[in-house]
């Protein structure tokens, strides 16, 4: 089995110490209800721009716990990638840095076009470049914005899969193993079959895991 339908830090505990050579995640964070509150984001639950159903949030005080679990299950010399935003961004870089995690830097996701929002539009998101022992990038050549534009009219927050792929190839050998325990759309699960890596995920939502057979399947 490859998908699992379970709360992320207990999936990530029942996995082995050492067992896992990347993991790249997306969770629901919780200032995503602050912009829902403002109407900078429509995809929350269920709202009337949307027909969409949301995922529960994840609250911040869980990351501690969260960053414990990727620990350990990373192999001794890994990468951790994690999206957020920049409210984010600086609440967990200590936690994860408190964890042993060494913090590289914050990869710039140019999405090509704006996004939603009031002031100085967004059309940018971070991804955490965090490090467990000492793992060189595949192509030193790569630069720290990446281009890639948005997935429209897809699954929330929904990540382009060329985009998970050069996390993929930058941190990973054929045949490793990536996960994902907010898999979502399934994009970096799909990455990492596209790449001739292994693949587990997991996540709560019925419909993510809908929306990814369906992926597959097509």
């Amino acid at each position: 089995m490859r998908l699992f339908k379970i709360d992320a830090v207990d999936w990530l505990a029942t996995l082995p110490s050492g067992s896992v050579d990347l993991v790249i995640t997306d969770p629901p964070y919780e200032s995503l209800e602050k912009h829902r509150g403002i109407g900078t984001t429509t995809r929350l639950k269920v709202s009337k721009s949307s027909s969409n159903q949301w995922f529960n949030i994840f609250p911040n005080e869980r990351f501690e716990s969260l960053f414990k679990e990727v620990y350990r299950v990373l192999s001794k010399n890994a990468h951790f990638y994690l999206f957020c935003d920049q409210e984010t961004m600086f609440f967990v870089k200590p936690i994860a840095e408190k964890m042993g995690f060494k913090f590289w830097k914050a990869i710039v996701w140019d999405k090509v076009s704006i996004g939603m929002g009031y002031h100085y539009r967004s059309r940018h998101e971070f991804i955490l470049f965090f490090e467990k022992g000492k793992r060189k990038l595949n192509n030193l050549g790569v630069p720290d914005v990446l281009e890639c534009k948005r997935v429209y009219r897809g699954y929330p927050t929904e990540k382009p899969v060329p985009l998970i792929e050069i996390l993929i190839q930058q941190s990973t050998s054929s045949g490793e193993l990536v996960i994902d325990p907010f898999f979502g759309s399934g994009a970096t699960l799909l990455a990492a079959k596209n790449c001739g890596r292994e693949y587990l995920g997991s996540d709560i939502s019925d419909d993510a895991h809908d929306y990814f057979m369906n992926r597959e399947q097509n």
